[in-house]
């Protein structure tokens, strides 16, 4: 069995720059991987696909974009890249091509298991991140076998698609993107509309990341939110990275002959049951945008940028046409649709997790990135630490304290493995779980 002070799970963004972090506390680690650096980035998207966040935003510990387009969108391959130079860049410890099989707890200490041997350490940061698994609704279960269902991971373009209508639901970034390139493929596509986030690329001639930015909302802690459940439960932001820097949203999918629908409450052979509510998230998302502009608009003002922005823009709202409700079921057969694309959301599960710190959801329980379970700690979650704390930009931040709040702990107790192989032995308890403090 091998031994080191930390073993990392995963590597992605989250586990590389934890690496970056106990790599320059001098903190012994190996990260393990199932496949390669970015192994999801490199698998699970579709071919098109560009990140959402501007390159300037893709800041690791350590790291950054240096090249010669901050304002653009890195396509997989490139973010992909951006991350092997970034592993490259501090040669972390990356163990690839290893699957991890089970974590348990061994003394003061946890044994992981892989499929390419068992290793031993005082210290688990769980870096596999918040888009694990895709989400799909029960109803997918009682579609008729002879219609195609996808998620966003397993589609890669439209020709790859039977022939017939596509329908695509969920209208945050992936469905409204994945939505928008079948409909420009010639294909009749209806969107199911649920809840969603709307937001422009643009407002006063700036990013609206930067302006999101500029005024600190990615940098809010958990304790400065009213109830941080509800924050990690809102609806992915619908936004999204074009080489046009141009704005999609519901107004401009239906121009463009999207159909829209509500949501979908169930489904029955070729029958999808939908409920008449599009409208109501429509304008439930158009009031949370003209707050946000709002918002930047008293920015503006406070901080004295007028004269280096652009002018304030009129708020428009997706207006929907009057006494038109939306169908409650849809025929996929009568209606030619051949393939549905659940973009849905996404789930986590940890099966190899063999230690209490699960709820009854199967989320791991945590304060800040801290568990309740001594010496194991996750990273990567939605609204860990910081509103931005899933984002490539915020999770180094995350991965900081994480690292000293892991460094604090070994110097109470738990002397380093270091190079030496010297068998480690932890005297730490779980005090400083509830607010991710030093112990």
């Amino acid at each position: 069995m091998k031994r080191t002070d930390t073993i990392v799970i995963g590597g992605g963004q989250a586990g590389l720059a934890m690496s970056h972090c106990l790599t320059a506390r001098g903190i012994d680690h190996v990260v393990l991987e199932r496949g390669r650096v970015a192994e999801r980035w490199r698998r699970e998207r579709w071919d098109s696909l560009r990140l959402l966040t501007p390159n300037w935003q893709s800041r690791l510990p350590g790291f950054r974009y240096t090249g010669p387009d901050p304002d653009g969108f890195m396509t997989m391959p490139e973010i992909t890249s951006y991350l092997e130079r970034y592993a490259r860049s501090f040669a972390a410890p990356v163990q690839g091509e290893t699957t991890v099989l089970a974590v348990e707890r061994r003394g003061a200490g946890f044994d992981v298991t892989t499929d390419q041997g068992s290793w031993h350490a005082p210290n688990v940061v769980v870096a596999t991140g918040y888009c694990d698994l895709p989400l799909v609704p029960d109803a997918a279960r009682h579609l008729a076998g002879d219609v195609l269902q996808l998620v966003p991971g397993d589609y890669r373009c439209p020709a790859r698609l039977p022939d017939g209508g596509v329908l695509v639901v969920g209208a945050s970034s992936s469905g409204i993107q994945l939505a928008d390139e079948i409909q420009q493929s010639g294909r009749s596509v209806t969107l199911a509309v649920g809840r969603h986030m709307r937001l422009p690329r643009h407002y006063r001639g700036r990013d609206i990341l930067w302006w999101l930015d500029a005024m600190g909302l990615f940098d809010e802690r958990v304790d400065e939110v009213y109830d941080a459940e509800i924050s990690r439960n809102q609806p992915s932001l619908q936004l999204v990275g074009r080489p046009d820097h141009a704005t999609l949203d519901l107004g401009r999918l239906r121009g463009g002959g999207v159909r829209l629908v509500g949501r979908v409450t169930g489904a029955s052979g070729h029958t999808v049951h939908l409920r008449d509510d599009v409208v109501s998230y429509m304008a439930a998302a158009d009031i949370k945008l003209a707050s946000l502009l709002s918002r930047i608009d008293r920015y503006v003002e406070r901080s004295g940028l007028a004269a280096a922005v652009g002018e304030r823009e009129p708020f428009t709202p997706i207006c929907w046409p009057p006494h038109a409700p939306t169908p409650e079921r849809l025929d996929l057969k009568a209606q030619g649709i051949r393939t549905v694309i659940w973009a849905t959301g996404f789930r986590r599960s940890y099966p190899w997790l063999r230690v209490p710190a699960l709820d009854d959801r199967g989320e791991i329980r945590h304060g800040g990135g801290v568990t309740p379970v001594a010496g194991l700690y996750v990273l990567g979650l939605q609204f860990l630490r910081r509103r931005k704390s899933a984002f490539i930009d915020g999770v180094g931040d995350d991965a900081e304290a994480l690292a000293a709040h892991l460094d604090a702990r070994m110097a109470a107790g738990v002397r380093r493995t270091r190079l030496t192989g010297v068998r480690t032995r932890s005297r730490a308890t779980t005090a400083g779980y509830r607010e991710g403090r030093p112990l």
